[in-house]
């Protein structure tokens, strides 16, 4: 989904949750927002100033009421969608404190691959595709 738009990149940082039995989580995009429903990994825009890892920590406290203990930057990707042109910062994340609370009134669900939820917001397939490459995992990633 990457073109050729001239508009300016929001840059959003990105948890990619991993349990220790290797899952990960993926969480709905709330309603009222743009792709209301869609699974994504959670995390939101930078605020001016902020680094990636700082926006990140804010922003799944402020989502899922944890508190991670540190984002390992893995992979950036940038999607063109409709409404805005995104930088996504990608990061690992192993460690966190807190039970989760989904204060947005999203879901949550640990996946493995292939992904069970529907429909997965087109920005996250790329991560399952990284996954599959990871793991040696053969198929399709995701339905839909």
């Amino acid at each position: 989904m990457t073109g050729g738009t001239q508009r300016t990149p929001v840059d959003v940082a990105v948890g990619v949750l991993i349990d220790a039995q290797g899952r990960f989580l993926l969480t709905s995009r709330p309603e009222g927002k743009v792709y209301a429903g869609y699974w994504e990994f959670p995390g939101g825009k930078l605020e001016p100033g902020e680094t990636v890892e700082e926006a990140l920590r804010r922003e799944l406290h402020e989502e899922l009421g944890i508190t991670i203990v540190h984002a390992h930057p893995w992979k950036v990707e940038m999607m063109d969608y409709p409404h805005a042109r995104v930088r996504l910062h990608f990061c690992k994340v192993h460690e966190w404190h807190g039970d989760f609370e989904m204060r947005e009134r999203q879901s949550m669900a640990w996946q493995c691959l292939p992904v069970e939820v529907v429909p997965v917001l087109p920005g996250t397939v790329p991560v399952l595709q990284w996954f599959a490459f990871e793991r040696g995992f053969a198929g399709a990633t995701h339905r839909g």
